[in-house]
């Protein structure tokens, strides 16, 4: 067990799988309390008791980061149950690829912006005061297509866009309190969230054509800099989205 971050208390917000799970385990394994929260209350729980199978300290909240109340509720249950938080991590988020012109095209939009533009504003805002309070610090998980965007993902890509921009914009109004605010720009990661899209395209493929490490990424890879922004580590960082993409974007 490492020490980066012990005595901290946090959140991580779509920790039921995938890149979440490995966030809160690797803040786990440096000493941190972790908070496990996904709207899969059985994949939370899971998470927290891989956490605490392992030595660490977590516990699992159901959390539905589109709905304000909720989102007030859980901070609420947190502040009292457990203390101040001093990291946030705005990671739930959702995908679906379909063009404009599809059929469900109105229902795709409306569900990724709820989810991932308007979730981490939603957990933000619940969370605001204690982050104040320790001076914390908050990662926000965009993704390439905060800078590009890739055929049929018209919805997802203004949704991390909107991630890059939120994340800019709370660094410049937090860090008179202290709070610094970064995110992280995974590339094509290996994930429960596009494994049938894996299995069935090329797309896999196709993205390792234009990546110079050759080979896709595993949610591993992005704990590692989860843990940096949100360590001492990074003291002077704010306002950045750290491309997490084996090169991608080199292109």
């Amino acid at each position: 067990m490492g020490t980066l971050l012990s005595g901290h208390i946090a959140v991580v917000t779509g920790a039921a799988s995938g890149i979440g799970r490995a966030i809160a385990r690797g803040y786990a394994d440096e000493g941190a309390r972790v908070v496990a929260a996904d709207v899969n209350a059985q994949g939370a729980a899971q998470t927290a008791a891989m956490i605490d199978e392992a030595g660490g300290n977590a516990r699992a909240m159901t959390l539905d980061v589109t709905d304000r109340a909720n989102c007030a509720a859980v901070a609420a249950e947190v502040a009292r149950d457990i203390g101040p938080i001093s990291i946030l991590v705005n990671n739930a988020g959702i995908v679906r690829r379909n063009p404009i012109s599809a059929p469900d095209a109105d229902a795709d939009w409306d569900a990724i912006i709820a989810v991932n533009t308007n979730g981490p504003y939603n957990v933000t805002r619940a969370f605001l005061e204690p982050l104040k309070a320790t001076k914390g610090r908050i990662v926000n998980i965009g993704s390439i297509q905060s800078h590009i965007h890739t055929m049929n993902a018209a919805a997802y890509t203004v949704s991390k866009h909107g991630v890059l921009g939120f994340t800019r914009a709370m660094a410049a109004e937090l860090g008179p309190d202290g709070i610094r605010v970064n995110a992280i720009g995974p590339g094509l990661i290996r994930t429960p969230l596009n494994a049938q899209n894996r299995a069935n395209t090329d797309m896999e493929a196709r993205f390792m054509l234009t990546t110079p490490l050759g080979r896709p990424g595993e949610v591993e890879d992005i704990a590692g800099p989860a843990i940096f922004l949100a360590s001492d580590l990074s003291a002077y960082v704010t306002g950045v989205l750290i491309a997490v993409d084996g090169g991608f974007l080199t292109r």
